[in-house]
């Protein structure tokens, strides 16, 4: 009886939960009506515009927009940032000036015309305006965490293109501190130093150049290339013994770039005399035979050939390739062939040479695994990407193998007699 007296009771809650429902849907319905009347036509034309790469039809239909809702601040930053790419650079200031002008608008939204403005001037070459708004930024420290990490970006990327090292330092550091620390922003301070180091010593201030080097290890003590000018500065000066030390610190910080200070090595040690020389050329095959690098044997056997003649160059590249078959080596091996060859085999020798060495030095170069990019020569900062420390230090060539080579041009285990 009482199960059935709650029947009504259950059938009238069933019937105002349907109600309630039906009423927030339609409730949805219109406030979705009313957002897409919000909208304007000519916004949906100016993106199926873009979206086909119309440009000057895009710009019409968004100007049209803009004109019809002069309040709807996201079509001014989609028009202005039309403008800029388009390359109407003086339309694109004008427009991101009077939206960071705009009263009644949130800190966000002026921080993002500021920022959009100093792309602005960016692009046409006012690097010194784009800088004065950045740092207006950076100093008041307005916009959101993801705002004040764009401008801080940006900021660094105008002092590098200027080359102003010291506020470089300055902005690098604050992104750091703002991103919790990463080793990325220190490798790019420590470079930074090392930059202001080589500007300093080309105008003969050494005093500041090696402070600028102890900054530089300080901000990142794995700064390979703050020890590497340190030796090369000291060897100049005169003082090759301190200059191998610092080298020789190399082997703590990362022995793969050992390669890149051999030259001067050996030029430090024969700065010592001949008893000296020798025991550079004993410390080089060490560091060849630990750390195995294409520099590292460049200039063994080039030391080699010069002091010893080309039998001994030939029988250290033939050991080398043992243990480190590369195609460059096997381009020396044939060289020392070449110069300990009777006439009669000379020009043959020559001509496999010829097509070995033209293959090796395609492959004899540093590779970018950021973008890629390849270079004869080892660059700290890639010319391509501009990012910092992204060459490793061994040739694309350390990594293929020359067996193959070997068993193709049946190259003979001595040397021709």
């Amino acid at each position: 009886m009482e199960l059935v007296s709650f029947i009504p009771w259950l059938l009238a809650a069933a019937i105002g939960f349907f109600a309630a429902g039906w009423l927030f849907a339609r409730i949805d319905l219109k406030q979705l009506r009313g957002e897409k009347k919000l909208l304007p036509d000519g916004y949906f034309r100016g993106v199926n515009f873009l979206l086909n790469n119309q440009q000057d039809k895009a710009l019409e239909a968004l100007l049209e927009a803009t004109h019809d809702n002069p309040d709807a601040l996201e079509l001014q930053f989609a028009l202005g940032s039309l403008f800029r790419r388009r390359g109407e650079i003086d339309r694109a200031l004008r427009t991101h000036k009077s939206l960071s002008e705009r009263t009644g608008i949130s800190a966000e939204q002026r921080t993002t015309a500021l920022y959009e403005l100093a792309l602005d001037y960016q692009r046409s070459g006012l690097l010194d305006h784009a800088e004065e708004v950045l740092v207006d930024l950076r100093d008041r420290g307005v916009g959101t965490r993801e705002q004040r990490e764009q401008v801080l970006k940006l900021l660094l990327s105008l002092n590098q293109q200027d080359r102003e090292w010291t506020k470089a330092v300055d902005a690098a550091t604050a992104l750091d501190t703002l991103c919790g620390g990463n080793q990325d922003h220190r490798v790019q301070i420590a470079n930074y130093h090392c930059e202001s180091a080589i500007e300093a010593h080309a105008s003969g201030d050494s005093s500041a150049a090696f402070t600028a080097l102890d900054a530089a290890l300080a901000a990142n003590p794995a700064c390979i290339r703050a020890n590497l000018l340190r030796g090369d500065w000291l060897l100049a000066s005169g003082q090759p013994a301190e200059a191998i030390a610092v080298w020789h610190r190399i082997e703590q910080q990362d022995p793969a770039f050992l390669g890149l200070a051999a030259d001067s090595l050996l030029a430090a040690y024969e700065a010592q005399g001949e008893a000296a020389q020798v025991r550079g050329y004993a410390d080089l095959f060490a560091m060849q035979q630990q750390f195995p690098a294409l520099d590292l044997l460049n200039a063994l056997f080039r030391a080699t050939l010069a002091t010893k003649g080309p039998e001994a160059a030939y029988q250290l590249v033939k050991d080398d390739l043992r243990h480190n078959p590369t195609l460059v080596g096997l381009d020396r091996l044939l060289e020392a062939q070449v110069l300990a060859a009777p006439p009669e085999r000379k020009q043959d020798l020559e001509m496999l040479k010829a097509l070995v060495h033209s293959h090796a030095a395609r492959l004899a170069v540093y590779l970018c695994r950021q973008c890629g990019f390849k270079a004869k020569q080892y660059y700290w900062q890639c010319p391509a990407c501009l990012g910092w420390e992204t060459f490793p230090p061994r040739r694309t060539a350390e990594y293929d193998t020359a067996e193959r080579h070997l068993a193709r041009f049946h190259i003979e285990d001595r040397p021709a007699q």
